[in-house]
């Protein structure tokens, strides 16, 4: 019998919120889970909140010195001294600044992604959905690209000790998964596969072809860096033969996606010109190998997202759509006009600074063709066939 899924969702994952005016705005997840609660598709059975991340958990991946300092700055007027060494973990830039409470806002959610994989790994659920997590970009010592501590990672090193786990983690996030990369790049039992624009433009400024892994993990690091304004034929082209390769190669026990939403077209923050078709492609192509590979176990996260009206709602709806094997997947196949849930709708448009899309799908019939669409299919193709030289 088929184990139903899981969705991890705590509203205090919201509290994740630098300031005001801060792209990264977790209101996406209020949008989120309306949308799928208005369309039938999030029972409340499904829901299960999360526990806050122990410090022995955190300290698996992170430094206790950053730890400590995390939490020194995480009240509500932290001490002068605290302040002045902000700047050494990366906690005082526009990016990544102090706020009240985020040590606890942030464990929590690192704690959110720990309960999926211990639902996925006991059998207690077959896929697990995490949307909170998927901070990707925090190092062991220092916060970074809007990411305090890494949620993604200790997860990953959760399923290592504790269940002996093989782990292929697939960041589709248009910015390079670097602090998950980093974190594993000579463990020979994860490997990492990031899809993401080049670094050329883009932050992190990594994620390099050539970026493969280390000593005995030589080959278990796999970057696919495309150019800007990468459509979806040719994003769906790279990944699709890469990691299809790549899992069958790797046989992992268990599957971490990190699924940012930010390479679609109307995302403020890339370069790429995808559309929803990809979101609806990516998670399928994902529940395929997950099956084909590791029992169907797979935990999928959150991550970037920064249209967070327009594109954050439907690409993580289609997630869980498709995670949740709901039957809207199957009747978008057939109704591309599909519509989103009207009370959705009449509820959001009033406060949404945007005109909402009423359809889950986009008419990319209306959108401008991309200059240079055969020249930057191309050399997204070079790119591939280099990042496949060392997968069988």
């Amino acid at each position: 019998m088929t184990k139903s899924p899981v969705f991890i969702y705590d509203e205090q994952e919201t509290g994740y919120r630098f300031n005001e005016e801060h792209p990264f705005n977790q209101k996406r997840l209020t949008l989120t889970v309306d949308l799928l609660r208005k369309a039938g598709a999030l029972p409340d059975c499904s829901i299960i909140a999360p526990a806050a991340a122990t410090d022995e958990q955190l300290l698996s991946i992170h430094s206790a010195e950053y730890v400590n300092a995390v939490k020194a700055l995480s009240a509500p007027s932290p001490e002068e001294a605290a302040i002045l060494k902000a700047g050494a973990y990366g906690l005082d830039t526009e990016d990544t600044p102090f706020f009240p409470n985020m040590h606890e806002v942030t464990a929590a959610i690192v704690g959110g992604s720990i309960r999926a994989v211990d639902e996925v790994m006991t059998g207690q659920a077959g896929h697990a959905l995490h949307l909170g997590g998927g901070l990707h970009h925090a190092m062991p010592n220092k916060g970074w690209g809007f990411c305090v501590y890494n949620d993604a990672s200790v997860a990953i090193q959760h399923a290592k000790q504790v269940y002996g786990a093989r782990v292929l983690y697939i960041d589709t996030d248009v910015h390079h998964g670097d602090g998950v990369q980093w974190s594993f790049y000579s463990e020979p039992d994860v490997c990492t596969l990031s899809i993401h624009e080049t670094g050329k433009y883009l932050f992190p400024g990594t994620g390099a072809v050539n970026e493969r892994g280390e000593g005995t993990a030589f080959g278990t690091s796999i970057n696919l860096p495309v150019e800007p304004y990468t459509e979806d034929g040719s994003w769906l082209e790279c990944l699709e033969e890469v990691l299809t390769r790549v899992a069958a190669h790797f046989q992992p026990d268990l599957i971490v996606s990190q699924h940012g939403c930010d390479a679609h077209a109307y995302d403020p923050l890339s370069h790429v010109h995808c559309s929803m078709d990809i979101y609806k492609a990516m998670p399928r192509l994902i529940h395929r190998l997950a099956h084909q590979h590791c029992d169907g176990r797979w935990v999928a996260l959150g991550g970037g997202g920064y249209d967070i009206w327009r594109v954050v709602p439907r690409a993580w709806g289609l997630l869980w759509l498709e995670l949740s094997d709901h039957p809207l997947v199957a009747q978008l196949e057939h109704e591309q006009a599909l519509g989103l849930p009207s009370a959705w709708l009449s509820q959001w448009q009033p406060e949404s600074p945007v005109e909402l899309p009423v359809t889950w799908l986009d008419n990319k019939d209306v959108w401008t063709p991309m200059p240079r669409r055969d020249e930057i299919t191309l050399k997204n193709r070079q790119t591939k066939d280099i990042a496949l030289l060392y997968v069988p």
